[in-house]
């Protein structure tokens, strides 16, 4: 086989492939074996039709698309690697030349990885990030952990009020038809978290265990459902039950409960030295962070729109995912907030655009100064992550090899390290200037 590349214009080039005839005859026998199971020839089995009866009933022709459907895939690969390219998107294809006893001649056009022109990234300053731990931070996290611990009980009376659990069902319509997804039974809303739409849970605040009232709401004018958007919705609500969080006493039976300290002031203790690991760890990110950053925005780069359009599809699945770990999913997400899913993409793009240049002058450097992760790095981190997992370590390489992730692990390895890099030949700048406090009430 043979392949050459040639770019015609920033990211874009096209693949000439020529195969060998041998191969497209290989590919001619598999598309036989195929199609002849199914071939209806008189006098003849199923998948027993002798090749010349069935190239001269059906012509040779008939097995070209099945021939090129098994042989185009995996001469494309073996282009592509030739040519030493890093394709980010579907290729178009132009097929030059397929015929029984010639060579297999296509034309691919193709996007490909950026070129990155690296500016300065080492010695690039990076303000320095104070870390402390103040009173109020310890308290407010003492209050988080309250809540954490706080038990959920049924109120017996008395009205439902903004943190409470409302187990309520609902069935909403608009000029009194029901419309999809607004009906559900016994679900527990939080009152406050403006998880519904605007209005909604304000005048559920108030209602009592047993009440049932129309709650009316108008939906925005840019909500996703074109035939919803700007209409008022009518919400017949049935309250089941409230819940109220109960705190517990801040006091040293609390420390015994929810840590291996007998006494509030040793849990105190050990909470604000959690408090500045995280700090520190914080710290460390937001100059990690603005090293990346800077670095990334001294680079010379043209990113093909087909890489961005791709992150923003991995960051809509995470989003998706996270949802889902929430008892929720991206279609009731999209519906309650009023928002379409390209609304959403469009939030999202600025942020992918961000993540695909700072990943790819990250990649550049890690070329330009030989980082490499060894065997012994990729044993640790699979170490590591058995350890998280309480899996054996060869189970854990085992599962990442079959699903093609231990490479991206590697990549992922490279990356860290080259972060580390930046971080090590980078200048110590002042404390960046505090946000200055409003004094207007």
């Amino acid at each position: 086989m043979k392949a050459t590349w040639e770019k015609i214009e920033k990211n874009l080039g096209v693949l000439d492939v020529e195969v060998e005839a041998d191969r497209v005859a290989a590919a001619l026998d598999k598309a036989f074996n195929k199609v002849s199971k199914k071939a209806n020839v008189p006098g003849f089995r199923k998948g027993k039709v002798p090749r010349p009866i069935f190239e001269a009933r059906y012509g040779v022709e008939s097995l070209y698309q099945d021939a090129i459907d098994i042989l185009l895939p995996e001469v494309y690969g073996e282009a592509v690697e030739q040519a030493d390219i890093f394709p980010v998107d579907r290729p178009e294809i132009d097929i030059e030349q397929f015929s029984k006893g010639e060579s297999f001649k296509f034309k691919a056009r193709v996007i490909v990885k950026p070129e990155v022109k690296l500016g300065d990234y080492k010695g690039i300053e990076v303000a320095a990030v104070p870390v402390e731990v103040t009173e109020d931070e310890l308290n407010e996290e003492l209050k988080r952990m309250q809540e954490r611990h706080a038990e959920l009980a049924v109120l017996e009376e008395g009205q439902a009020e903004s943190g409470d659990i409302a187990v309520i069902d609902f069935d909403g319509s608009v000029d009194g038809v029901p419309f999809e997804g607004g009906q559900a039974e016994r679900y527990s809303l939080e009152l406050g978290s403006n998880s519904f739409i605007p209005g909604f849970e304000e005048q559920v605040i108030g209602m009592a265990t047993g009440d049932f009232k129309d709650v009316e709401v108008t939906f925005p004018e840019e909500y996703h459902a074109e035939e919803l958007a700007g209409k008022v919705a009518v919400f017949k609500v049935k309250v089941h039950e409230i819940k109220r969080k109960q705190l517990p006493e801040l006091d040293d039976e609390f420390a015994k409960d929810v840590s291996e300290f007998d006494t509030l002031e040793e849990y105190q203790a050990d909470l604000k030295s959690q408090l500045m690991k995280r700090k520190e760890q914080d710290a460390q990110g937001v100059r990690e962070n603005e090293a990346v950053e800077k670095a990334s925005a001294n680079a010379e780069i043209e990113i093909p729109e087909a890489m961005i359009q791709s992150e923003v599809q991995n960051m809509m699945r995470d989003f998706d995912n996270r949802l889902r770990q929430q008892g929720m999913n991206l279609d009731m997400f999209l519906s309650f907030s009023g928002q379409s899913k390209s609304d959403l993409e469009g939030q999202m793009k600025d942020d992918a655009e961000k993540r695909v240049r700072n990943n790819l002058v990250l990649e550049q450097i890690a070329k330009e100064e030989n980082l490499e992760v060894s065997e012994e790095e990729i044993n640790e981190e699979l170490g590591n992550m058995a350890e998280t997992y309480k899996r054996p370590v060869e189970e854990i390489r085992s599962i990442l090899s079959a699903n093609g992730s231990l490479d991206n692990l590697r990549e992922e390895l490279v990356l860290r390290k080259t972060i580390d890099f930046l971080i090590e030949n980078s200048v110590e700048g002042p404390p960046a200037p505090k946000e200055e406090e409003s004094t207007e009430e």
